[in-house]
């Protein structure tokens, strides 16, 4: 089995300053490395580029998903199910404004997992999930 290590995602940005509060303020994250065009953080243990991006007009896209439009792209974290549910009731407790408030999706089913969906301050969608049973990560 390989040893797991952390991923990297870069994401892009119009508005460096304010998306680096709400990573740092809102989702909690350590700031790491930086310039004036982008930021690194530590995102649950994995390094989050925030990149500066010219703004884009493109609409949000979704995907339905059990009966939830999904947005398409989206950058998440699998959680521990602890982790997941005191993340969502600090999120929630910030005011955050969920695309799709935290609830169990496939309940009962295979997959069944925690979830919740919200965009940062550029427009980017992000999602946070944990499964109950991280067997069920990859199951069919």
């Amino acid at each position: 089995m390989a040893t797991i290590t952390p991923f990297h995602v870069a994401i892009p940005v119009h508005n460096l300053d304010e998306c680096r509060t709400f990573y740092r303020e809102v989702l909690d994250c350590e700031e790491g490395r930086s310039s004036d065009h982008w930021v690194d953080f530590n995102l649950f243990g994995h390094q989050v580029v925030i990149h500066y991006k010219p703004k884009s007009e493109e609409a949000l896209h979704t995907n339905p998903v059990d009966g939830k439009d999904v947005p398409v792209p989206h950058y998440g974290v699998v959680l521990p199910w602890e982790v997941f549910h005191s993340f969502a009731e600090n999120l929630q407790g910030k005011g955050v404004s969920f695309v799709i408030e935290p609830y169990i999706r496939f309940q009962g089913q295979v997959g069944e997992q925690a979830t919740m969906f919200f965009l940062d301050p550029a427009g980017n969608a992000l999602e946070f999930k944990a499964f109950r049973n991280m067997d069920q990560l990859f199951a069919k």
